[in-house]
């Protein structure tokens, strides 16, 4: 069976319709500080918390402590965020996926370091409404996205040898480098499409 995790982070929310359309019941929900109240707002129980919890109200915090809920509390001053220490424990659980909630929106900064955080670890992914953000390691294949558009950006000075076959626009040994826009907004035009290239990191966006 396979096993699924998502992670709530303290981003921007979504729609009700679009949290009613995934399974928290049969996957491990984990909340990074904020975090939590965006998991209440989607009407899921979480497994833990952690954080310095700097952003959750004393209130939210009592019925935390009064609850089964396994907390883990950080100090505020400290290396890594409340997001990247909770996705790095849930990395290494080995689901068989991962996807980040909320991690887009609100502090720009948060928001880069969030999108960064998909080539630190592996089988991580940003999932909202509308789009799902993940690194490419090497090869990628889209089942079944036909007319769908995915864009792809370079996280590396170079991504070397880079092919795109299936999509309305393909490429063969292209070099793309970084801040080239020649892979925004790509149409998937069969049933199976592939990217791949030999050196560098590569952000799919695929628009869901």
């Amino acid at each position: 069976m396979m096993t699924r995790a998502y992670i709530f982070l303290n981003g921007v929310g979504e729609k009700e319709e679009f949290y009613k359309k995934l399974d928290f019941k049969n996957s491990s929900v984990y909340c990074a500080d904020g975090g939590y109240r965006q998991c209440l707002k989607a009407g899921a129980i979480p497994k833990e918390v952690w954080g310095d919890f700097d952003s959750v109200s004393d209130s939210e915090f009592k019925d935390l402590e009064d609850s089964d809920i396994i907390l883990r509390k950080f100090s505020k001053e400290k290396d890594s965020t409340d997001g990247e220490l909770l996705i790095e424990y849930v990395s290494s659980k080995n689901y068989d996926e991962i996807y980040v909630l909320c991690g887009l929106g609100g502090r720009l900064d948060h928001e880069l370091t969030n999108i960064n955080l998909l080539f630190k670890y592996k089988n991580i992914n940003i999932k909202t409404e509308k789009e799902l953000l993940f690194s490419v390691d090497r090869k990628y294949t889209f089942i079944n996205k036909k007319n769908k558009i995915i864009s792809f950006v370079p996280f590396s000075d170079e991504v070397r040898n880079m092919n795109l076959k299936g999509f309305k626009y393909p490429l063969n040994d292209y070099l793309l480098k970084r801040g080239d826009s020649r892979c925004m907004s790509n149409i998937v035009c069969s049933d199976e499409a592939t990217v791949d290239f030999n050196t560098g990191r590569l952000l799919c966006i695929l628009n869901d």
